[in-house]
């Protein structure tokens, strides 16, 4: 897999790689998530070319204080091959290179998988408790 910057034309790839693996919410247009996104580190929007089509993206970001990953996500005909760990990895470097001392990410209540994929990367469980407040409405 070729980690690459998100380019504008990923946007329907992407959109639909996100609704594969489960990432969509009604609550949540990904079109105005992408558009968002391009406003602020746009550089650090990676996706994964197999063959020329987008099969894995991360939404990676530092706000000066915690790095933040955000849509992680591989096709699932593609899981299991190291992608999710490839993409991760080339986060955490990012990271790194910009002086982030510690990145944070959310994983959904009961998504088992994905929270023994992240436990095999050495990533812990904080103490704390998330909270959210929708300031912009996306519908």
């Amino acid at each position: 897999m070729q980690i690459r910057p998100y380019h504008l034309a990923d946007e329907s790839a992407v959109v639909d790689l996100w609704k594969a693996c489960g990432l969509t919410r009604p609550w949540n247009d990904p079109h105005k998530d992408i558009a968002r996104k391009l406003t602020t580190q746009p550089e650090l929007f990676l996706v994964g070319e197999v063959d020329g089509h987008v099969r894995a993206s991360a939404m990676v970001g530092f706000d000066g204080h915690r790095g933040w990953v955000n849509y992680l996500a591989v096709d699932p005909a593609f899981q299991g091959r190291g992608y999710g760990r490839m993409l991760m990895a080339r986060a955490e470097a990012l990271l790194i290179e910009r002086g982030c001392p510690k990145l944070n990410l959310m994983v959904r209540e009961g998504n088992d998988a994905v929270l023994a994929f992240y436990d095999e990367l050495g990533y812990t469980r904080d103490a704390v408790v998330s909270l959210g407040k929708r300031l912009i409405p996306d519908q």
